[in-house]
């Protein structure tokens, strides 16, 4: 069974959301698209919320988030317990997200970013995995207030 990926966007991240889903199903994962699902102006939170809550329930293995900046679905996805949403636009950055921070949710900046390089930010985000060790004291920390 191939892993599932959660995949959502805000109208100004729809078209890159949309080569996203499209190379994701290419390279053998399922994709459930939370939408949006055109260009028309929406709120974003609507979207990152449903893209974490598949996450955090287990119905997808990893999210992926688009917007403008990036920024607006990644505070909104952060807001349910058990998700790490890492902001990346290069594929270092995002590979350090999974591998120092388990990060699950990869939000994407439509705006600041080519579909290229968008693609082998993702790449490198699902090839990525998780070093544990002292990384792992660090994201227990996360989700535990003081």
């Amino acid at each position: 069974m191939a892993e599932t990926i959660a995949i959502g966007s805000d109208h100004a991240g729809f078209e890159l959301k949309e080569v996203l889903k499209k190379h994701l199903i290419t390279h053998g994962y399922t994709v459930l698209d939370k939408g949006t699902h055109s260009a028309a102006s929406v709120d974003y939170p609507d979207f990152a919320h449903g893209v974490a809550e598949a996450v955090s329930s287990g119905a997808a293995a990893f999210g992926v988030l688009v917007c403008g900046s990036g920024n607006g679905v990644n505070m909104a996805a952060n807001k349910h317990s058990g998700i790490r949403s890492a902001l990346a636009w290069r594929a270092d950055v995002a590979a350090l997200a999974r591998e120092h921070n388990n990060a699950n949710v990869l939000a994407l900046p439509a705006r600041f970013i080519s579909k290229e390089e968008a693609t082998e930010t993702l790449d490198a985000f699902l090839a990525a995995s998780f070093e544990g060790g002292r990384h792992q004291r660090r994201v227990e920390k996360i989700e535990t207030l003081h």
